[in-house]
């Protein structure tokens, strides 16, 4: 049924967001040079490597390892990148993801190939077993600014609470957050 549901969902998110997703495709292209597209090779379901799109916030010469790895990220950043972070339109095209199948709308945020630690902790408490989502319980109670053992923490009370209602409470809290651009990291 959850699979049903993130289907339709994206789906009718992907129609009503056509316009806005152009629009910012159109202004990642002209405010920088190199793709509308970044492709990021993110851990999926059972701790399979799976390719996510998000818009390109980042200058193309940007290491590809997690944003409070850079030491400073705001030098690195296009000059809507910050704008985009921050209304979380950069995320838009994970709707993609989502009708693949390699994401759901609700679940731990998919974690880089790179970070190993998080990726050991998920999988060491059964993570692992769930796909990831474009918002979960650890982005709806800290996003960025969470240390990751208490990410993973949050992670796996979804693991062992996970329902319809929890869903639709982080897609709620979700839309708030977002709107106040609660945790983002710039």
């Amino acid at each position: 049924m959850k699979r049903t549901l993130d289907l339709v969902a994206a789906l009718l998110l992907l129609v009503v967001c056509a316009v806005p997703m152009l629009l910012v495709a159109l202004l990642v292209r002209l405010t920088s040079p190199g793709p509308v597209l970044y492709w990021s090779a993110r851990v999926g379901k059972k701790n399979g490597i799976f390719m996510m799109p998000k818009f390109r916030t980042m200058r193309v010469d940007t290491p590809p390892v997690a944003t409070h790895l850079l030491g400073d990220p705001g030098r690195f950043l296009t000059p809507v990148g910050k704008l985009l972070r921050k209304s979380s339109l950069d995320e838009l095209p994970q709707l993609y993801s989502i009708i693949r199948g390699e994401m759901s709308l609700v679940g731990p945020r998919p974690a880089l190939f790179n970070q190993e630690d998080l990726i050991a902790l998920r999988t060491a408490r059964g993570i692992d077993d769930l796909t990831p989502g474009l918002t979960g319980w650890a982005q709806v109670n800290g996003r960025d600014d969470l240390p990751i053992p208490v990410k993973v923490d949050y992670d796996h009370y979804y693991l062992k609470n996970r329902s319809l209602y929890l869903d639709l409470r982080i897609l709620c809290l979700t839309l708030l957050k977002v709107a106040k651009s609660d945790g983002v990291q710039h």
